[in-house]
């Protein structure tokens, strides 16, 4: 019995969250597991009627589920911030869920920007660490509101947090099992002292990995390659600010937001899975919104539950909706509605 505890959130994340879980309601059955959902209102409406991003005790709740489905966060009449400080980060910090995961796979059937690419190139994942970096909220200001303001944000990079993070990369890379190559993504040129310990360290764990390949590259090279080589990546590992700025533009590569999922992972606690788009408030209500990246998060939730057949039937139904149903993957040009389509991959995942 997983305990499942579900954030709707804002905007179009009900509708998206809604066809996920016909879609998880579907493969259980199947495979014959269960599951217990507990729902959460946080969110921009919560926020405007009581003040209350985050409460204490949702906390020490979240600490009891086995995982987290999260739909969107971000709201028109909140100011950018509140939420995703309160929410998404602060989960992500409190439950140390200090591994970002994103696969970047370009599936049948949907079109990337990238000239004479296709699936065969596209299928890489990002490992992003999650809870450092420039992320962590250390620096301040100096003399704010006056021509001689200092604003300061610090890179905070331990070694501890560093090396398991590299760790599950090494990991995640030999059960991965393709090409076996592991990149290092960074600015050691510059960055000099954070990049220096994570160069360090990559090598260092690197010899407990004698079957994993391992290679180096700047982030503005990776962003370069992403566009004109992708077939070259396997699995990248990097640090918080680069992971979330190359995932983005992975997201691009494999068709857009519409179809990416990722998972906050504490390998050893609570993680928490979303759709990497976001809430996408004008077409709330409108039935037109694309599920897919939703549904691929319930496929990544339970990869990481060890429920690895699950998953599978669930990225195969997806795969035949891409390239034998969907006209496209933008709102209202889908050729379906957002509940056609969770029907169809729940019904998919049925007939096996």
């Amino acid at each position: 019995m997983y305990k499942i505890g579900v954030i709707p959130g804002d905007g179009t994340g009900p509708e998206v969250v809604r066809e996920a879980l016909k879609v998880l309601e579907s493969v259980s059955e199947l495979d014959n597991f269960k599951y217990e959902l507990t729902y959460y209102d946080f969110g921009g409406d919560r926020y405007l009627a009581t003040g209350e991003v985050l409460p204490d005790s949702a906390i020490g709740e979240f600490r009891k589920l086995d995982a987290i489905l999260l739909g969107a966060i971000g709201h028109p009449d909140v100011k950018p911030g509140i939420l995703e400080k309160g929410i998404l980060l602060r989960t992500r910090f409190e439950l140390d869920q200090y591994i970002n995961l994103r696969p970047v796979k370009l599936y049948p059937g949907i079109e990337t920007p990238i000239k004479n690419k296709g699936p065969e190139e596209v299928d890489f994942v990002v490992v992003r660490e999650n809870t450092e970096g420039l992320y962590a909220g250390a620096g301040g200001f100096l003399r704010r509101g006056t021509p001689d303001e200092v604003a300061i944000q610090e890179s905070i990079n331990t070694r501890k947090g560093v090396e398991r993070c590299i760790r599950y990369a090494f990991n995640y890379t030999r059960e991965r099992n393709k090409e076996k190559n592991l990149t290092l993504c960074g600015k050691t040129n510059v960055l000099t002292y954070a990049f220096d310990l994570w160069e360090r360290t990559f090598y260092e764990v690197a010899e407990e990995y004698p079957d994993i390949r391992t290679d180096y590259a700047h982030v503005d090279a990776i962003c370069m390659w992403f566009v004109k080589n992708p077939e070259w990546f396997d699995v990248i590992i990097t640090d918080n600010m680069f992971g979330d700025i190359i995932t983005d533009l992975g997201a691009m590569i494999q068709g857009g937001m519409g179809i990416a999922a990722g998972g906050n992972i504490n390998p050893e606690g609570v993680s928490m899975f979303e759709p990497i788009g976001g809430s996408a408030p004008k077409y709330t209500g409108m039935n037109v919104i694309n599920p897919l990246a939703a549904i691929s998060a319930v496929q990544l939730m339970l990869d990481h539950l060890g429920e690895k057949l699950a998953a599978v039937r669930i990225e195969k139904a997806v795969i035949k909706v891409t390239s034998e149903k969907l006209k496209s993957l933008a709102a209202g040009q889908m050729g379906y509605s957002t509940s056609e389509i969770g029907d169809m991959v729940a019904e998919l995942v049925r007939e096996g």
